[in-house]
């Protein structure tokens, strides 16, 4: 019979971290569907099935002597007077044979797990599709709609996608947390879109009409009116981040006016300048 502590490759006083984690090791170097050998992937799989249940480890680490149980059924009462007897054998931790024992999970771990996506990803949404690795030691495929309008941080929770370790157990969930990356253009304020527009003193002064890109690649134009001062903020309602609970409804573009002045004048144009003030 293989010995279950040589085949995950451990000690037999590892703790259930080191066999669990020596378990995906030796399941992903196994698996058959990575080139390995079907018989030692069964070997490893039934390996970890004893040494991570407490209680199948503690029968395997302590296995009973020929006939020992024949007509006896231990389920951790001792009869009277036995108790007193094992106490004094093997000290005030009791009887090797007779325990309180171990249950398995009432269900698997959940995982946490993070993703990062841009900004423009954050206003379209997206449609994520990624390899995880569980901690049984297989793969699966994991498919994620983000939701348009998600924000930084945000929780998103994958029922029965988790761990899958305990087979009578039902599966964890997975909870993907989204991170999302700043822009190098454009500042989100809840659902607001916050950005800088320049435009020249003159353009500020007489009113000009301003183009320019918004987050999903279209062409805006927006009308700076005649006397418009620095640092101004123009709110056009709309053009901002779509609502999670209703992606029809967006918040506003904040657009923060910021105005230069020309540094090359000529004679001339000085001249008319001061023609223009006086």
């Amino acid at each position: 019979m293989t010995d279950s502590y040589n085949t995950l490759g451990v000690h037999r006083g590892a703790d259930q971290d080191e066999i669990k984690q020596a378990f995906r090791r030796m399941a992903a170097q196994h698996h058959p569907d990575r080139g390995g050998d079907t018989a030692m992937f069964q070997e490893v799989q039934a390996a970890y099935a004893t040494l991570s249940d407490p209680e199948k480890r503690q029968q395997y680490d302590n296995p009973q002597p020929q006939g020992f149980s024949q007509g006896f059924h231990f389920d951790g009462n001792v009869p009277p007077g036995f108790e007193q007897f094992f106490s004094q054998a093997f000290g005030q931790g009791g009887n090797p044979f007779f325990g309180q024992g171990f249950r398995q999970p009432q269900r698997n771990r959940n995982l946490n797990l993070q993703t990062t996506i841009t900004l423009e990803e954050a206003y379209l949404g997206k449609n994520l599709v990624a390899n995880v690795g569980l901690p049984s030691g297989l793969e699966q495929v994991l498919e994620v709609k983000i939701p348009a309008g998600v924000r930084d941080n945000t929780v998103l929770r994958l029922a029965g996608m988790g761990d899958d370790t305990y087979n009578n157990a039902p599966r964890g969930d997975i909870h993907l947390t989204i991170n999302i990356q700043p822009h190098h253009i454009y500042q989100r304020q809840g659902d607001d879109l916050l950005r800088s527009l320049t435009v020249s003193c003159f353009d500020a002064i007489l009113g000009k009409t301003v183009k320019f890109d918004t987050l999903d690649g279209k062409t805006l134009e927006v009308n700076i009116a005649p006397g418009t001062q620095p640092g101004q903020t123009l709110a056009v309602q709309g053009y901002g981040m779509p609502y999670m609970a209703d992606p029809r409804m967006k918040g506003r573009l904040l657009l923060e006016i910021n105005i230069t002045v020309p540094t090359d004048l000529n004679q001339q144009q000085k001249d008319l300048v001061k023609q223009l003030i006086s």
